[in-house]
């Protein structure tokens, strides 16, 4: 659901992606999604770069460090940027590969202490708790999503004080174009309005749609559209 696409687009085996490592079934994770994430994850050594996402960056690198939630975390990129500036993280993800990869990035760059990581479907269970940043970056999906709502359960998790950072594709990359040739793209403004926020209680703090220069999964130079909201609560 995640990440960087400088490393591709959107996480072990087939035959346990419903299924803890003691071999029992989730009802807490769909099958489909599970499997869809396994393979995408299982046709790579590595799908992202490693790198934390650049608007991430920028935002997170002025605040104070606290607590933050990584929803869709992916390989792990954000999280451990994050840790390594001294936040505590709490990074989900549905595919146990991808978890996986990236508690072994966290134990090799030593911030293991810094970062809980969590199977969750997003499509089903939300993490409890409320923290001073909840990063949702590029969490969208070919498959069902309940967008709106999990969205909204996102900023239900900010704590008083608190941001939601909302990063996502504005547009088909250049060289994803003839695959996604009719996909549309929620505006900045249609996202911050499907929050449903009351103003008394939330300011928006940045609503834009910068421009960056990427590389394909083949090597490809191209330009990219990130679709960006952040909201502060209130205290």
């Amino acid at each position: 659901m995640h990440h960087d696409t400088t490393a591709g687009q959107h996480r072990h085996d087939d035959t346990s992606a419903t299924s803890g490592h003691d071999g029992r079934r989730h009802p807490d994770v769909d099958e489909e999604t599970a499997r869809f994430w396994e393979e995408h994850y299982g046709r790579h050594e590595r799908v992202w770069s490693g790198r934390a996402n650049p608007i991430l960056v920028d935002v997170a690198g002025s605040l104070p460090a606290g607590t933050v939630l990584d929803l869709g975390c992916g390989e792990g990129g954000d999280a451990l940027w994050l840790a390594a500036r001294g936040w505590r993280v709490t990074a989900v993800d549905v595919s146990e590969t991808a978890l996986a990869r990236a508690a072994e990035e966290a134990a090799a760059a030593g911030v293991t202490s810094r970062i809980e990581f969590r199977r969750h479907d997003l499509t089903r269970t939300f993490p409890p708790g409320t923290y001073d940043l909840v990063s949702a970056q590029f969490l969208q999906s070919p498959l069902e999503l309940p967008r709106a709502e999990l969205l909204q359960s996102a900023a239900r998790a900010v704590a008083p004080g608190g941001r939601l950072l909302i990063v996502e594709h504005g547009e088909v990359p250049p060289w994803g174009r003839h695959d996604h040739a009719h996909a549309r793209f929620s505006t900045p403004q249609e996202t911050l309005a499907a929050l449903d926020l009351d103003p008394d209680r939330w300011d928006t703090e940045r609503l834009d749609a910068p421009r960056r220069q990427a590389t394909g999964p083949n090597g490809e130079p191209g330009e990219l559209v990130d679709h960006v909201v952040l909201v502060h609560r209130r205290r």
